[in-house]
């Protein structure tokens, strides 16, 4: 296979719209740990550090998520000028890097939005064990 300057560039708009639905999701998860900080100084509820662990790892993934997505957008421009000085196997190789690099930080992505679904469940058994505060 050959690739030509233009090849990386079209992981260009996937890359930045990922990027950009990774740091919503950090945002959505930094509001939500203020919020249940406050709630903890508030209440000491005895729930709330449990969440803030999972809370916590979730932000690690995004993290990693967001790092490997950059990484992988900058190999894509590195790729672009290395096949602009003509070193076309050199481009090829370091293309294949970022995709390796952009696959990571989709299955990051997918782990982050298993641990998410497993966080909502609990709550929602908690609701269920416990009606009468509907």
């Amino acid at each position: 296979m050959t690739i030509d300057l233009t090849t990386p560039a079209l992981l260009f708009p996937a890359i930045s719209l990922l990027l950009l639905a990774y740091t919503n999701r950090f945002l959505t998860l930094a509001n939500l740990i203020r919020e249940l900080h406050a709630r903890y100084q508030q209440s000491h509820d005895q729930l709330i550090p449990g969440q803030i662990a999972n809370l916590r790892y979730r932000v690690v993934l995004i993290r990693n998520m967001q790092a490997f997505g950059v990484a992988s957008l900058l190999l894509c421009v590195v790729c672009m000028f290395v096949l602009f000085l003509g070193w076309v196997t050199v481009g090829e190789w370091i293309f294949a890097l970022s995709l390796v690099l952009m696959a990571i930080s989709l299955l990051l992505s997918f782990r982050e939005i298993q641990v998410s679904v497993d966080a909502l469940n609990i709550r929602l058994r908690d609701l269920e064990d416990h009606p009468e505060s509907k």
